[in-house]
């Protein structure tokens, strides 16, 4: 990556010239090419980002089984704190189940 620093500021500072491009163009597209990959990179991230949210899927088959293990344990104390959390989503209107 050091490289293609190199080589783009090298370019933009004129010290290279590309082949078969005017200088002019070149100087109107090259400081533009930064802002380019971030944009990029930004609409990129919001897309994965959005897909992993529009394909996350519920799993109530880990959900039972985190239940089974709970009482298994004899950690019921944690069962009561997850049906208080709950019922205080639902008091603020908060759908859960």
């Amino acid at each position: 990556s050091s490289i293609l620093i190199s080589i783009y500021l090298l370019v933009l500072f004129e010290v290279l010239s590309i082949p078969l491009m005017a200088a002019g163009v070149a100087q109107e597209i090259l400081p533009v090419i930064p802002w380019w990959l971030l944009v990029s990179f930004g609409s990129y991230s919001l897309w994965s980002l959005g897909w992993g949210v529009f394909t996350f899927r519920d799993c109530p088959e880990a959900y039972h089984e985190l239940l089974q293990d709970l009482c298994a344990n004899g950690r019921l104390s944690d069962m009561h704190e997850i049906n208080e959390a709950k019922n205080d989503l639902r008091s603020r209107a908060v759908t859960v189940d």
